[in-house]
């Protein structure tokens, strides 16, 4: 069998990646479209009583609970601005999850090469989920690593059911 289209993918490739730009303060940063699932208005949310300020609540979405973060607040100690152009951003979390968070500005895309992000030459152990920066004629761009956002205890807190999410009952 012939691919009706076989310079397609060649061509996506040689265009480069897919990235959703947004911000976290005045901060750009940008997230793999390919790990994103969704990119929803922001949503009131469930609180979780005890969790760290910056885990933001937990969403019903599609039959599914979903636990939200706000990264501004992860990062920045801030939490998200209150605007229109604020998401809630659903993301695969390490393959078997789902992770929604709160992305301020997630409006925008933006198609480059992964090798365009360069390692900024700071190992920050906090922030693990920082990844390499990309400069360009808006400043410096940072890609977030998703499946480096939460430490062990924090996984065990929002994802405590080994098997997979947790199934919303009717």
């Amino acid at each position: 069998m012939t691919d009706l289209h076989p310079h397609t993918a060649a061509a996506a490739r040689a265009k480069g990646t897919l990235y959703l730009q947004f911000r976290l303060g005045q901060q750009r940063f940008a997230l793999n479209v390919h790990e994103v699932i969704e990119v929803l208005p922001r949503r009131p949310l469930k609180p979780i009583a005890q969790a760290p300020a910056w885990v933001a609540g937990i969403l019903a979405h599609r039959g599914v609970l979903v636990p939200v973060i706000d990264l501004c607040a992860l990062s920045f100690a801030e939490p998200a601005a209150e605007r229109t152009s604020t998401r809630l951003v659903l993301v695969h979390y390490r393959k078997e999850h789902q992770l929604g968070l709160i992305l301020e500005q997630a409006t925008e895309t933006l198609r480059c090469h992964p090798e365009e992000f360069q390692p900024y030459g700071l190992d920050n152990g906090e922030a693990p989920y920082l990844g390499p920066v990309r400069q360009d004629a808006q400043g410096l761009l940072q890609r977030i690593e998703v499946d480096d956002l939460l430490s062990d205890a924090v996984r065990q807190l929002l994802f405590p059911n080994p098997s997979g999410q947790q199934q919303v009952w009717s």
